[in-house]
């Protein structure tokens, strides 16, 4: 599953903004059940593992100059989740990437 997000930031920040919500993203699924670990294999990329209700779904997160693109394997149990989930990842995402007023 690929949900891309287009954003006029420059990489420095959406890498900043990233980093500093990547411990809320338990708190955005619903249930608040979840266990997510985050890593950086490198600046511009964030590998997640969520845990929830006995599944786990991997992914990563990639940083480019007009776009932050989420990329997640979604196990064939959850697959009809698919939507729920692409549209929460594109609120969130827009509400990060939305310039300060």
């Amino acid at each position: 599953m690929r949900v891309p997000i287009e954003h006029k930031l420059g990489k420095d920040e959406v890498r900043r903004r990233l980093k500093n919500s990547d411990r809320e993203i338990a708190d955005q699924l619903p249930g608040g059940v979840a266990e997510v670990e985050t890593a950086w294999p490198s600046e511009d990329r964030m590998n997640l593992a969520v845990k929830s209700m006995g599944q786990v779904i991997h992914g990563y997160v990639e940083i480019e100059d007009t776009c932050l693109i989420f990329n997640l394997d979604l196990p064939a149990a959850l697959s009809f989740l698919k939507p729920m989930i692409s549209a929460a990842i594109e609120k969130k995402g827009a509400k990060l990437l939305a310039r300060p007023t």
